[in-house]
């Protein structure tokens, strides 16, 4: 039988009152408090020792506080990520990150999602569908990508975006709901 982290990885509806999920979202938020109340005159090292606890492996990413996530380990994050001042995650399921990716401040990562059948809900149950961006992708300030979400290679999305579908390589895209503006040179 699968366990209630299985079924959430899977993509498959799960029970999110689960004990171990719960104290797993626990500790993410721990760390996610501690890295975001570290000192200004904590070290780099005392930095990335806590963004590794974190995300379950270390990590060049450069995050500014406040940082949030539900789990963190369920974040795959390419070399020289960038995020800034209050993004937000919600890894239910697979965030992969590529390599150059730059998140303005306020960024939000939904994989999570809830069931349209109000019983299900109340019952407490969700869904996740992973998100993937690609290498050197620029997502400006206030953007939120929804479940399921591909972001291509080199994108660039526009300030305050809802990205609701997959966006190609190599394009601009903006607006709510997000679409592509034009390909970039």
């Amino acid at each position: 039988m699968k366990s209630e982290k299985d079924k959430m990885l899977a993509g498959e509806l799960y029970d999110s009152s689960d004990a171990v999920l719960v104290a797993a979202r626990r500790r993410a938020r721990d760390l996610c408090r501690r890295f975001s109340t570290l000192p200004l005159s904590a070290t780099e090292e005392e930095r990335a020792a806590l963004l590794a606890e974190l995300f379950g492996r270390a990590t060049d990413a450069h995050v500014t506080p406040p940082f949030q996530c539900d789990y963190g380990v369920n974040i795959t994050l390419g070399r020289n990520v960038y995020f800034n001042f209050n993004c937000v995650v919600l890894d239910v399921a697979r965030v992969v990150i590529g390599d150059n990716v730059l998140f303005g401040p306020s960024v939000q990562l939904y994989t999570a999602g809830h069931p349209l059948d109000a019983e299900q809900r109340r019952r407490g149950l969700e869904f996740g569908k992973p998100v993937t961006i690609g290498d050197d992708v620029w997502i400006g300030g206030g953007v939120v990508i929804c479940p399921g979400v591909t972001i291509g290679a080199g994108a660039v999305i526009g300030a305050g975006s809802v990205v609701t579908r997959d966006v190609p390589p190599a394009v601009l895209a903006a607006g709510n709901p997000c679409r592509v503006i034009r390909p970039l040179e």
